[in-house]
């Protein structure tokens, strides 16, 4: 194992890239290799054909180029540097080697146009940035051109920003307005083609992105008023009319539903037909609040009579703000909150904000929660496991409590004649994993037969999806059964996967039995999902 230790500085780090040493603290093998790796290749508009190399990626301790035309490979440069190296006219496949500082390497290919003709044919797409208030998009293609300036044309930002023939160059604007943008297409010759256009640079006046997604809770810990992670209480009016200023939409983004109050005033919203709610019981009031143009956001409860008291929140512009506001500020000032039957938003300053509103529920930290360790014991949590691939699964009475397990509560996963090989069961936990509690995970299996493939498999279930639909950041073990019709206990090695982060929360746990083969008509038991070191 390579290893080394946190107090050196960096040129004894720089000789420790290629060593091994046993008795260091660092494990150099776990790190991963380089990423997103790619150059900026430019060349001088002098004929000389002399194209400089920028390399960059993420990982990466140096990098050396191999240009792709017979030459020898350029020696190895530090990140941020660069290196040039003198072409023919032609185009070669070059290579830009990023490596790690383990000494693992990740190549990358990187096409060089040398042309000694002008750019031709140039087309220029310029775009808003959808996510991003007053970021201009430009890509840019020409025949012959390697690479490409843009000159974005705000006052006392004189320099360019360079792209690749066909890749993508950003800025972000201080003010939005309209600018003249101006792009240089370069190849190797003297000459240039240049394309000018007006851009508007617009402000993002909504959402692009979804309001982070709750954490799993059990029904007894959250009373929810507006949000699809929980059952809302039945009848809230949103859009009572108390004589407020402004509009109210519900805005859709991508099937994804929130409130929008337009040019916000005061608004209320009026609970499960004004019936009231006790919400005593609830440590918070949660909301998703994503606004461009609102500085803060008074916040009320109100019972009866009316009688209400008011919590004012800052907000932050662009993006989505989650507020947590305790039921105690509203207590405090004197406010029962046993009979809550409305809720008041009031702009500060009262100037016509516009806001959207997502995830709006009463909650309290949980008791218990499903959590690692797991033993199905509980009588008050909800295990809800969700079988997929033609697989049923459910806490059940320990049919074989014999050997290694005699617990009362086990979960039954029943794999299907005909089931998908990659059929399974799944479950939520509310609160994610944490490393530091041990990075193996013992699990009590209870297989037909030996030989069987478990595989373990846990999700952070925020991540991008993949192309499957599944999130793009997991970890997944294998191991086999070794006894048939008797409790064992298994170990799944988290380390022992390249993909696995100790700082990843996963929030999602998934047992695969008999992984890899088509459902036969078999039943698995598991229980006593734990970590250990």
């Amino acid at each position: 194992m390579k290893k080394i230790h946190f107090i050196i500085n960096l040129f004894v780090l720089a000789i420790l890239i290629g060593c091994a040493n046993d008795d260091l603290d660092i494990d150099l093998d776990g790190i991963p290799v380089p990423t997103n790796i790619s150059a900026l290749a430019t060349v001088t508009q002098d004929n000389t054909g002399k194209v400089t190399f920028l390399p960059k990626g993420e990982g990466a301790t140096q990098y050396k180029i191999n240009f792709g035309d017979g030459s020898l490979e350029s020696d190895y440069i530090g990140v941020g540097a660069t290196v040039s190296h003198v072409y023919k006219e032609g185009v070669y496949k070059s290579k830009i080697i990023a490596v790690g500082l383990n000494g693992k390497t990740t190549e990358v290919e990187k096409e060089v146009i040398v042309s000694f003709r002008a750019p031709e044919n140039l087309v220029v797409e310029v775009t808003n940035d959808l996510s991003v208030s007053k970021k201009v998009n430009v890509k840019a293609t020409a025949d012959f051109a390697l690479f490409y300036d843009v000159y974005f044309g705000e006052p006392g930002k004189p320099d360019p920003v360079s792209a690749n023939n066909g890749e993508t160059a950003s800025y972000t604007y201080k003010e939005a307005g309209v600018y003249t943008i101006k792009v240089v297409a370069k190849s190797a010759a003297v000459k240039t083609t240049e394309y000018t256009v007006e851009v508007t640079a617009k402000l993002v006046l909504n959402p692009t992105t979804s309001a982070p997604t709750p954490p799993s809770r059990q029904a007894g810990d959250v009373i929810s008023i507006y949000s699809s992670k929980y059952t809302d209480i039945a009848g809230t009016n949103f859009n009572p009319n108390w004589g407020q200023a402004g509009t109210f939409a519900e805005f859709d983004l991508n099937g994804d539903k929130m409130l929008n109050y337009i040019k916000l005033s005061y608004q209320g919203i009026a609970l499960a037909d004004n019936v009231t709610i006790d919400v005593s019981g609830m440590e918070y009031l949660h909301m998703d609040v994503w606004t461009a143009d609102l500085e803060k956001l008074e916040t009320s409860l109100i019972k009866p009579g009316p009688d209400e008291r008011a919590v004012t929140k800052d907000l932050t512009a662009n993006q989505w703000t989650s507020l947590d506001i305790p039921i105690s500020a509203f207590t405090s000032q004197g406010l029962t909150v046993n009979d809550i039957f409305q809720l008041k938003l009031v702009a500060k300053p009262n100037a016509g904000g516009t806001i959207y509103v997502d995830n709006i529920y009463f909650y309290k930290a949980a008791g218990e929660s499903i959590s690692l360790p797991i033993d199905f014991e509980s009588t008050s949590l909800t295990y809800a496991w969700g079988g997929f691939g033609n697989v049923d699964a459910a806490v059940v009475t320990n049919p074989n409590k014999t050997g290694l397990n005699v617990s009362n509560k086990v979960v039954k996963v029943d794999k299907k004649s005909g089931a998908e090989t990659w059929g399974g069961a799944s479950l939520n936990l509310e609160n994610p994993f944490d490393a530091a509690k041990g990075t193996k995970v013992k699990v009590a299996v209870w297989s037909p037969k030996a030989g069987a493939v478990i595989l373990y498999k846990m999700e952070l279930s925020t991540s991008p999806k993949d192309a499957n639909g599944n999130p793009s950041v997991n970890v997944e073990v294998e191991v086999k059964t070794t006894v048939a019709n008797a409790w064992e206990v298994l170990t799944f090695d988290l380390t022992s996967v390249p993909a696995f982060g100790s700082t990843i929360k996963y929030d999602r746990v998934i047992l695969f039995p008999d992984f890899g083969k088509t459902g036969a008509g078999e039943t698995y038991y598991f229980d006593d999902i734990k970590q250990s070191n």
